[in-house]
This record gives structure tokens, C-alpha cells and sequence, in this order.
């Protein structure tokens, strides 16, 4: 995997973005993270939780239809052990989404008793949306916002280009330029974001991303795998013979009736992104705490 491709331009982006979070925080009563549900702790920026302090933090783990549910129950479990908020979502087809109000309004229940007390009942609740791309930040506002994206004026102290959307319920989200980019120090997080697409293919080895995303499947879902393409991966079988068996299966052949390997790899990271593998999950929270 040619990560260096990838991470050479991340220290300035995320330079400017831990510049913009800071000032933006005072504007603000709680930070909403958007979280791929498959990869909760790759797809995040370790440095998002020093950036906050104790800023109210929600969680959201978007694209929990492609995620495993008792993985999911367990994250859930997790990132509420920390103190944060945490709802399963699909911001593309908007489940999950209707309980995100009172998931606000039970997080800011302090702040909301505290505006009451100054004389401000009706005060918005102000939150910013972070996450890293592909995480689903741009589709949480669209939805939430609904298709007009009713802006609201821009705030004292924020640049025009930041943008405060009113989403109901005495809410406003907070949209900022700035990307947080994840960090690949650890080897296994850019292969779980190049699983999932979050790392454009072309700088890629789809055959290598195939074999190491097999390596996955086969310790935890080897059952996907007869399921979907008819192959059982015996426990000595290595990661690129099971690509093979896929590919003959499938009919993925060459003159001579040699494998098109690329092909084949295509095809599996295509099925397991769109969720025809069926809900998967590559990271637990005993394996990354």
C-alpha cells in the first residue's frame, strides 16, 4: 500500500484544521463526530479529543447498515464509557437520524438548565460536525438540514465560508472547511480505510488490498465467504490461494485459464464496500484499546 502518497500532504491540512477548531469552539455547545461504524477507531483523528477538552461530545457511527450489529453494540458501549453520546446511523437513507435531536438535548441537558437560569430558554444549541473524509459529514448536514439547507446569518467571529444551518428543535449545526485527516502511523489503519474507499484506489494495489482484506474474513467471517462465492478457506489455506478459489468460481478467468487476479480483487473490495458480503466489521474495541 503506497501510503506515503497519502500522508505527505496531511500535516498542513490538519495544521490549519486544529487552527479552525479552536476558534470555532467557543461558538459552540458540543461537538458532533461523524465515524465510519466499520472502522470506528481508524476512521477517527486521535488528536480530535485533546483538540475538544471537555466539550460535549456525540458520536455518531454512520453507515451502521454495513456494519456488524453486535459490533456496533459494543462500540456503542464503549464510546458511552468515555462519556460521549453515541447513536447508530445511515446518513444516505436517514435511519437513526430522528432520535439525533434528543440525543442533543439530553448531552446539552446542563447547558439547555443553564440558559433557562440566565433567562434564555429558547437559546440554540450550537454544534460542530467534525470527521475525517468519506465519514459522512457533508450527507449528516444535508439530511439534517433538509434539501434547502436552511443557513442561518453568520455568526460574530466565524468567516463566511464556515456555514451555521438550522436543523429543527432549537439546533444549529456548525460546517466548517477544515478536514481532519486520519493518521496512519499504524500500518493496519490505512489498509482498513483503503477497505472501505476512504483511499482513492489509484494509488492502491487492489490485489494486495484483496489479500489482506481476505486475511480479515477468513479469521472472522469465513461464512461470508461460502455464503457469497462458494468457497470454504481451509485454515492453511493462504490469503491469495482463497482469492484464486474466488476467482475460478466466478469464472474471473484468463486466456489459458490462468485467474485474472486484479479482476478478482476488484470485484471482492466492490462486494464488501457495498455491503453484499452482508454487515461486516473490522475492528473491535478489545482489539484497539
Amino acid at each position: 500500500m503506497q501510503q506515503d502518497q497519502t500522508v505527505q500532504w496531511f500535516p498542513g491540512h490538519m495544521a490549519r484544521t486544529r487552527r479552525q477548531i479552536r476558534e470555532y469552539l467557543p461558538l459552540v455547545d458540543a461537538v458532533t463526530e461523524l465515524l465510519d461504524a466499520r472502522i470506528p477507531m481508524s476512521s477517527r483523528n486521535p488528536e480530535l479529543l485533546d483538540l475538544i477538552g471537555r466539550k460535549p461530545h456525540i458520536i455518531l457511527l454512520n453507515k451502521c447498515d454495513l456494519a456488524d450489529a453486535q459490533a456496533t453494540r459494543a462500540w456503542v458501549r464503549h464510546f458511552e464509557s468515555q462519556g460521549a453520546g453515541v447513536l447508530p446511523v445511515d446518513c444516505r437513507s436517514g435511519r437513526g437520524l430522528n432520535a439525533y435531536p434528543a440525543l442533543v438535548q439530553d448531552v446539552l441537558s446542563d447547558t439547555i438548565r443553564k440558559n433557562i437560569e440566565k433567562g434564555m430558554p429558547g437559546k440554540p444549541l450550537r454544534i460542530m460536525v467534525v470527521g475525517i473524509p468519506n465519514t459522512g459529514k457533508s450527507s449528516f448536514i444535508n439530511r439534517m438540514a433538509g434539501r434547502n439547507r436552511a443557513k442561518v446569518a453568520d455568526r460574530p467571529g466565524v468567516t463566511r465560508q464556515n456555514q451555521w444551518f438550522a436543523i429543527g428543535s432549537g439546533i444549529e449545526l456548525l460546517d466548517t472547511p477544515g478536514v481532519l485527516w486520519p493518521k496512519f502511523d499504524d500500518p493496519q489503519v490505512g489498509d482498513r480505510l483503503a477497505f472501505i474507499g476512504s483511499v482513492k484506489d489509484e494509488i492502491l494495489d487492489s490485489e494486495l488490498m484483496a489479500v489482506r482484506l481476505l486475511e480479515v474474513l477468513q479469521a472472522e467471517y469465513a461464512d461470508r465467504l461460502s455464503d457469497r462465492y462458494g468457497v470454504m478457506p481451509q485454515p492453511d489455506d493462504m490469503p491469495w490461494q482463497v482469492l484464486e478459489q474466488i476467482g475460478r468460481k466466478r469464472g474471473m478467468l484468463m486466456r489459458g485459464g490462468e485467474i485474472d487476479a486484479e479482476r478478482t480483487a476488484n470485484m471482492l473490495l466492490d462486494e464488501y464496500r457495498s455491503g453484499r458480503l452482508g454487515r461486516i466489521t473490522l475492528e473491535t474495541p478489545t482489539q484497539t484499546v
